[in-house]
């Protein structure tokens, strides 16, 4: 059986000039499996792929927007990218990798808010429009081979998620360079800023979308969103910006929601995939049920 450390030394052997591999250490990873590893006389971080990614996700479209978020200084230096194979190398940033119960810490949440608006704000174009209702739609046929079950009311949830359709293209957004899937990992904290890693899912989007998923990711309560949306904006938000920051909380639920299943059927075993889809999927019916959420809808169609 091949151990990690085989697993490394075969992949960095494909990569020139990077001189005989020291240490690994496993630093984690949903779906790729990705290492801290000493070679040359440098540390630096291997990105290998998950199996079945290549099924969702262009690497070619992932190694530009990595490097052009670099250039955005929000993002290590990429040192080499192997697209047909999927195998990515990066600089080392030492920092903290964020979790939920970090990013309680009073000023975390504004030290991301800032990357974020560096990157959002910088000029660069990233390949791949990020549709939300497109992707949906490409992961829904990602899943029918599958054959795995959606959770009940699904298919009802994405009709219903029309209305939230019709009030994000009365007010279109500028689009911006996005992450796009802000999980709390993909944040290394220095404690003076925040630096952003793994582009799979990155592109041009509505910026607001990246302050909504990153509020979920983060089981933000009241004070962090709000100390994010006062860094991000510099000010309080306008009705139409809270609303569709929660218009994102609920859409990013349901897109990942799919993600979820597709990993289910997969059959990943870094998690309970199919808990993770089903608790996504009711936090995010939840949402859409609640009182307040259609006043969102109409403050962000009335902008």
């Amino acid at each position: 059986m091949q151990t990690a450390e085989d697993e490394v030394r075969a992949a960095m052997a494909l990569i020139p000039g990077r001189g005989p591999v020291g240490t690994v250490e496993r630093l984690g990873g949903l779906t790729n499996r990705v290492y801290r590893v000493e070679a040359g006389g440098e540390t630096v971080v291997l990105r290998i792929p998950g199996e079945g990614t290549e099924a969702y996700i262009d690497r070619a479209v992932e190694a530009a927007n990595a490097r052009a978020a670099a250039a955005a200084g929000v993002s290590p230096e990429v040192l080499h990218v192997d697209p047909g194979r999927g195998l990515m190398l990066t600089r080392l940033v030492e920092g903290r990798t964020m979790t939920p119960a970090l990013f309680r810490e009073p000023g975390a949440p504004a030290r991301a808010a800032a990357a974020f608006a560096r990157l959002h704000r910088s000029g660069v174009r990233f390949e791949f429009r990020f549709d939300l209702f497109a992707m949906i739609e490409e992961y829904l046929r990602v899943l029918a081979p599958m054959r795995v079950t959606l959770p009940e009311g699904y298919h009802a949830a994405v009709a219903e998620a029309e209305a939230v359709r019709a009030a994000l293209d009365a007010r279109p957004a500028a689009l911006a360079p996005c992450h796009c899937d802000p999980l709390c990992e993909n944040f290394l904290d220095t404690g003076e800023r925040m630096w952003i890693v793994d582009w799979e899912y990155s592109g041009m989007n509505d910026p607001l979308w990246d302050l909504g998923d990153l509020a979920v990711e983060g089981e933000f309560g009241a004070a962090q969103e709000e100390e994010m949306l006062a860094a991000y904006f510099g000010r309080a938000p306008t009705a139409a910006e809270r609303g569709r920051v929660v218009a994102y909380k609920a859409m990013c639920d349901l897109l990942w929601t799919l993600w979820g299943l597709i990993q289910h059927g997969n059959g990943n075993p870094a998690d309970d995939f199919w808990a993770y889809a089903t608790n996504r999927f009711e936090r995010c019916r939840r949402l859409m049920a609640s009182e307040g959420f259609a006043g969102h809808l109409a403050a962000v169609r009335t902008g």
